[in-house]
């Protein structure tokens, strides 16, 4: 990736006058100031392979790029992942391709605590719609301790280090109450924690990937909206699409709403017609495979949305969740069924 096109294209947006740009600015003038403070040096970027951080590092690869002179190319830049328990493999492999593509010197960090972040998630009210009130306060989450010492081994390994950049939103996790810059809490090692897109909501992080066909982890496609360890993550529900059995053949043939979205409703009504008699019924996976192909752009080499044995299940992907308070709906002890 040549950083310098990348440098371009976010400040070209940042003053142009498309929705996005002054949150793109923002974040571009949060990261310049921690520059001017610490020095490239003396700052890294926490990088765990999610939307949040993709955006983050594209940015701050812009940012650097643009300070370069002409005849220069882009240094190493210092980066750490904090790996959480049984991380997915996928994941994995997206973050090594980005340290590749990004020149990153990605120092891998994992903690020997076990601990899983849990936090309070929205469930179903009933069987057959997705329907919950805003989330609640999630309270203190479980895993701060194996951030803390990963910190500490980063912090001794890296002693020259004093500020991180983190891609902290406010509808993240203790988000709220953050600023721009924050330092860590007393007892934990030294850092300046800079939050660049703090002010950004859901739908800020997918219109600036898609807009400049950031590379994202394939995950995302599979309808996964907020990535954690495998025993606490799985697709979002609110982006579970439930394909209808074929009618009985004594029933005719009739248009289906879909739960919980309704995406796929004009095309099983308009494609379902009655067939003539030597012409089998088309199935809903063939449909659906049609709607997908003709609908749906996805980087090359992604992952097929998962389908379930029967054949009944599609998540669409992340970017087509409007409902950001439900980001973190996948994210629970056990699966969430709707």
């Amino acid at each position: 990736m040549d950083c310098k096109d990348v440098a371009k294209t976010v400040y070209d947006l940042a003053n142009s006058q498309d929705p996005l740009a002054p949150l793109v600015k923002e974040a571009l003038d949060v990261i310049d100031e921690a520059l001017e403070i610490h020095g490239q040096e003396r700052v890294s970027i926490s990088f765990n392979g999610g939307k949040d951080c993709t955006v983050l590092l594209h940015l701050y690869a812009g940012a650097l790029a643009r300070r370069l002179p002409p005849s220069e190319s882009l240094k190493p830049i210092p980066a750490v992942y904090i790996a959480v328990p049984s991380p997915f493999p996928t994941l994995e492999t997206f973050i090594d391709q980005s340290a590749k593509r990004y020149n990153l010197d990605l120092f891998h960090c994992r903690p020997t605590s076990e601990a899983v972040e849990s936090v309070v998630t929205p469930f179903p009210r009933n069987g057959t719609d997705y329907i919950v009130s805003a989330p609640k306060a999630v309270g203190k989450a479980k895993g701060s301790e194996g951030m803390k010492q990963a910190l500490e081994i980063y912090k001794n390994k890296f002693p020259n280090i004093d500020a991180i950049l983190i891609g902290t939103r406010r509808s993240d996790p203790h988000g709220a109450t953050l600023s721009h810059r924050n330092m860590t809490d007393p007892g934990w090692p030294k850092f300046e924690r800079i939050n660049p897109i703090i002010n950004w909501d859901y739908a800020h992080v997918w219109t600036f990937l898609r807009k400049l066909n950031v590379p994202y982890c394939e995950l995302y496609d599979s309808g996964y909206t907020s990535l954690g360890s495998t025993y606490n993550t799985f697709p979002n529900p609110a982006l579970l699409v439930k394909i209808p059995s074929s009618p009985p053949a004594s029933s005719p043939p009739s248009s289906t709403v879909l739960t919980p979205g309704t995406a796929l409703t004009t095309v099983l009504s308009s494609t379902h017609t009655t067939p003539k008699p030597e012409t089998p019924m088309p199935s809903p996976i063939s449909v659906l495979s049609a709607y997908i192909s003709s609908t749906h752009t996805r980087p090359e080499n992604a992952v097929a949305s998962p389908i379930s044995p029967d054949g009944r299940q599609y998540y669409r992907p992340a970017y087509e969740l409007t409902e950001g308070s439900l980001e973190r709906a996948g994210r629970s002890p056990k699966p969430v069924s709707s």
